[in-house]
């Protein structure tokens, strides 16, 4: 059975030099995280993990380092701030065996406290970390930290197979907590948002089976779907945010038509506000392996799929750069090409790549919309898996069409300044 005691002298279990392994975002300990930045007798030790949700001092020290699938806000900080954070480039389905081969000592995550059957649950996380959780709880030499906090919801998977709970006896340490969880503000929206939720909202039928990443325009489709006549919607996303809580609510939420996995909202993580934790305990929604969650021929068995994703930025060929800009890591591929290969397996799916037609940068506007990527640019999404790009300035559909036809396609929805010089970019492709 496992020990159970504070943060801070769960921290002391660290060697000075060691390996800790953790899931993205909200699978992280927080308090214990933050408890090992009272040391300082750091010689080699090394995390592994994605998208922290808060910014720890161990990450500063001396003999620390980070590889980090998934950057966000604290790993862009700490970066810029000269700190030893690598990205390891990955989706979100690779990096169960990528955190396999790097082989941490000690695995962590956070959950509930045990129930009555003595399993804790893991919250809002199934993610592609439990494979590597429970083998640590099962070698003797090696270390199983749960950081169990009552204020965190238990979520259900419904099927035996897809189970997000792990049994006391294979933890070691049994860490109490009692922070609030994470939340998630969206972004206020402004006029171009808003004109491009409105052309994506004209994919949408009534039955469709939403899949919605983080930010302003998917939240302005799921508030608009909410208000709106359509219904019947059915939900498999990576994410599970408050908009799809708000549809939820709305009833326009069925599950009954999809095709796989009826009858509940299938998702791997939640992340969003307050009032979405707390109807998450215990509700009708799914969590399950994302090697299941993002696999792109499960994606394209849901009916009338409709995926709303953003992008930094989109070549004429239709390749999208959605995670870095000029070569500075901005986030990661989590599920971006998951979702957008699947959605073009059927005919009556889509994928949306959402974006503003512009962006400033240090005064000069800029297109987002580009003849060429610059050299150094990093591809998040092939061009052959690119299916619909969508600006304040309209849709362009880019599948079937040749080369210089979805260059043109693209043209005119860039912003009308630069289209100019984008058609004749765009008459000189496909020509040899």
């Amino acid at each position: 059975m496992p020990i159970t005691c504070t943060p801070a002298e769960a921290a002391t279990l660290v060697r000075p030099v060691d390996r800790i392994g953790f899931g993205l975002g909200p699978a992280n300990p927080d308090a214990f995280l933050s408890a090992l930045g009272e040391r300082d007798d750091w010689e080699d030790l090394v995390f592994g993990g994605a998208l922290l949700l808060n910014y720890y001092d161990v990450l500063t020290k001396p003999g620390v380092s980070y590889r980090c699938g998934f950057f966000g806000p604290a790993e862009r900080i700490l970066f810029s701030q000269g700190h030893r954070i690598e990205h390891v480039p990955g989706g979100f389905r690779q990096f169960a065996p990528i955190l396999e081969r790097f082989a941490p000592r000690i695995m962590v995550a956070q959950a509930t406290p045990p129930d009555a059957e003595g399993r804790v649950n893991r919250s809002l996380h199934y993610g592609a970390t439990r494979p590597e959780l429970l083998r640590a709880g099962r070698d003797p030499d090696r270390l199983l930290i749960i950081e169990t906090n009552p204020n965190l919801p238990r979520t259900r998977s419904y099927l035996p197979e897809f189970d997000n709970t792990i049994p006391v006896e294979l933890i070691d340490v049994l860490v109490e907590a009692d922070g609030e969880p994470f939340s998630l503000q969206d972004p206020l929206p402004d006029a171009r948002d808003s004109a491009i939720a409105g052309h994506a909202l004209g994919f949408v039928a009534d039955g469709a089976t939403l899949q919605t990443g983080i930010g302003t325009i998917p939240t302005i489709v799921a508030s608009e779907l909410a208000a709106g006549s359509l219904g019947g919607f059915g939900i498999h996303s990576e994410m599970f945010t408050t908009g799809l809580m708000e549809l939820h609510l709305a009833g326009k939420v069925s599950n009954a038509g999809k095709g796989i996995f009826d009858g509940v909202s299938v998702t791997t993580f939640a992340l969003g506000s307050a009032a979405l934790y707390r109807w998450l305990d215990s509700n009708d929604v799914a969590f399950m392996d994302v090697a299941v969650v993002n696999d792109p021929t499960t994606i394209s068995r849901n009916a009338k799929l409709v995926s709303i994703n953003g992008a930094l930025s989109v070549d004429l060929y239709g390749q999208v750069v959605a995670d870095t800009i000029d070569g500075h890591q901005i986030s990661g591929v989590g599920g971006h090409e998951d979702f957008v290969a699947g959605a073009e397996l059927q005919q009556d799916a889509h994928s949306l790549i959402c974006l503003r037609s512009t962006v400033d940068v240090d005064g000069v506007e800029v297109s987002r919309i580009v003849g060429a990527l610059p050299e150094g640019s990093v591809v998040s999404t092939p061009r052959h898996h690119t299916g619909v790009v969508v600006t304040e300035f309209g849709v362009a559909e880019l599948t079937g069409l040749t080369v210089r036809e979805r260059a043109h396609a693209l043209v005119d929805v860039a912003h009308p300044d630069h289209r100019p010089a984008l058609r004749e970019a765009a008459d000189r492709l496909g020509s040899r």
